[in-house]
């Protein structure tokens, strides 16, 4: 099993979920996060007051899947995800040792 983690624009979370679910991917978690990267922040308006953000806002998602899904999950991310541009996020991949669903016990890939 792995944990892919991705960081994406929010405008693309749609476009992605959808192809996650039509994946069979049963469970995902989503965070509204902040950060910084390559692009730069663009000047915003505070009560009359221009300034530049030090973070800028992205969704980031959380899916665990067996092996075989793993590459079908990233090309999902990547095909709906991609703009071209800088600042359209990232992938990460890490190792999930094992898996348990609280409610009965299943463990392994049956939790998932």
């Amino acid at each position: 099993m792995k944990k892919i983690e991705a960081i994406i624009r929010t405008s693309k979370f749609e476009e992605i979920h959808e192809c996650l679910l039509s994946l069979g991917v049963k469970f995902l978690t989503t965070y509204e996060v902040k950060g910084m990267g390559r692009e730069p922040a663009k000047s915003q308006t505070y009560r009359g007051v221009a300034y530049e953000p030090a973070y800028i806002p992205r969704t980031k998602i959380e899916v665990v899947v067996p092996d075989a899904l793993v590459d079908g999950v990233v090309k999902c991310i990547l095909d709906n995800g991609r703009t071209s541009h800088v600042g359209d996020g990232k992938i990460f991949i890490y190792e999930a040792l094992d898996a348990y669903r609280i409610r009965n016990s299943d463990k392994g890939e049956d939790a998932l």
